[in-house]
């Protein structure tokens, strides 16, 4: 876990103990409470008390009442904790008061999953994301020391308050704040340039997404092993990390798939999703994200163990939203079914398959279905094209998937696959 001390410095400790609070103001926090534990185990936190408090709306100066804050505030030091989560967002007075009446670190939810993410991501464009959402988490939050921190100037007309700490350390992280967004821009643009590298190749992009750890990276690996191009791929380490561990995946991860021929398509293991996802998270997220707003298809993967895969569901559905991709077809993958008591009942709407990663048992008809959705107006077919038609053949070179270029004495002939409105189009140059 990783703590920021008065010159925002990191510093990470071992291990804490911790008593997590929620607030019942919005409906049931049953299921959002179980899930703030896992998260605390996922950040190394072993979570010694639960505490929960029904009031119509949170109080302004310690989120719970006073009196729970002083049955907190015992059962701190009974129990020896050194660290209070709380399940809901908190202000930076709310933080402060809290921790002078418990004589704890207080944190929240959002602080808990900004320092998962912190601790999982690995490449540059991951660290750089998860500092801008926790610089932007933190800036609103600065809270000041008082005058003792006031810098006094030397010499006639510089004496007075000065520039106090709260005011230099905001005009730090904001300066920072802008130079993460300028490197993450350039980023981003090289990421459309190779977004369209793939359109102009004409190579379908198919993204996993769903709720963390639920299995989108062990399915990526099953179709890796479904690939024709898996024995070379392992040979260069292309299969990706899979871990029983919540966002155990940070960064998106392309590899090549085919599962015949002519029927290759680029597959994404994107981020996983929790409920209470800060919005400062997906909003840093966003160049990484916009992957799954321009793929072709989406496979959204279940836990199918999991008894609230339901609220699940409905959180990545909600991302997805917020990503305006509610209108990209989706397959709904219900995975671990080797696990699960039962095949649910899918409501969704959108084509099911039950799959286990683990054993393989259901992948080759989901192999099926992604290529019914990504292939399925296109034809494997030869055309001769005459070599005066040259715009005819620079589209078709463009728009379809070429196999073969052959150059004959009454034309060039392609083979490969093409969709079924072009090959109406030119049913004349077809053998």
């Amino acid at each position: 876990m990783i703590r920021f001390n008065e010159n925002n410095e990191i510093i990470t400790n071992e291990e804490y103990n911790a008593i997590i609070v929620g607030l019942q103001w919005r409906g049931d926090i049953s299921r959002s409470m179980d899930e703030l534990e896992g998260l605390c185990e996922a950040d190394g936190i072993t979570v010694a008390g639960r505490i929960e408090q029904s009031l119509n709306r949170p109080d302004n100066a310690t989120f719970i009442g006073s009196g729970k804050v002083e049955e907190l505030a015992e059962l701190c030091a009974n129990m020896e904790v050194d660290t209070v989560v709380f399940n809901d967002e908190l202000s930076g007075v709310q933080i402060r008061n809290l921790e002078a009446a418990l004589g704890v670190r207080v944190i929240d939810r959002t602080i808990l999953i900004l320092d998962i993410f912190a601790d999982r991501a690995v490449s540059p464009e991951g660290k750089l994301q998860v500092e801008l959402a926790q610089l932007k988490y933190r800036l609103p939050r600065l809270t000041g020391f008082g005058k003792a921190l006031s810098r006094l100037g030397g010499g006639i007309g510089t004496r007075g308050p000065g520039e106090k700490k709260l005011e230099t350390d905001r005009r730090h992280i904001s300066g920072r704040i802008d130079d993460i967004r300028k490197e993450l821009d350039k980023i981003s643009r090289t990421r459309k340039t190779q977004r369209a590298e793939r359109e102009r190749n004409e190579m379908p992009v198919v993204a996993l997404m769903g709720y963390t750890n639920s299995g989108k990276s062990a399915i990526m690996n099953a179709m890796l092993s479904m690939s024709e191009e898996f024995q070379e791929q392992t040979r260069e380490g292309k299969s990706v990390e899979s871990r029983n561990m919540l966002f155990a995946t940070l960064d998106a991860q392309h590899r090549k798939i085919t599962l015949g021929k002519g029927k290759a398509f680029v597959l994404i293991d994107t981020v996983g999703f929790v409920s209470g996802l800060p919005h400062s998270l997906v909003e840093a997220f966003k160049s990484t994200l916009e992957e799954v707003k321009d793929a072709d298809l989406l496979i959204h993967v279940v836990d199918a163990s999991y008894e609230n895969r339901d609220f699940q569901i409905e959180v990545t559905e909600n991302v997805i939203r917020q990503l305006a991709a509610e209108n990209t077809p989706v397959i709904m993958a219900y995975n671990k079914m080797d696990i699960a008591p039962e095949e649910p009942i899918d409501a969704t709407g959108n084509d099911a398959v039950y799959v286990s990663a683990k054993t393989g048992a259901g992948m080759s008809e989901l192999a099926e279905k992604i290529c019914d959705a990504v292939f399925g107006d296109m034809r494997e077919t030869s055309l001769l094209i005459p070599y005066d038609k040259g715009a005819v053949m620079s589209y078709l070179c463009e728009n379809g998937q070429i196999e073969e270029i052959a150059y004959e004495e009454n034309g060039t002939r392609l083979t490969g696959r093409f969709r079924e409105e072009d090959l109406n189009r030119y049913e004349g140059f077809e053998i």
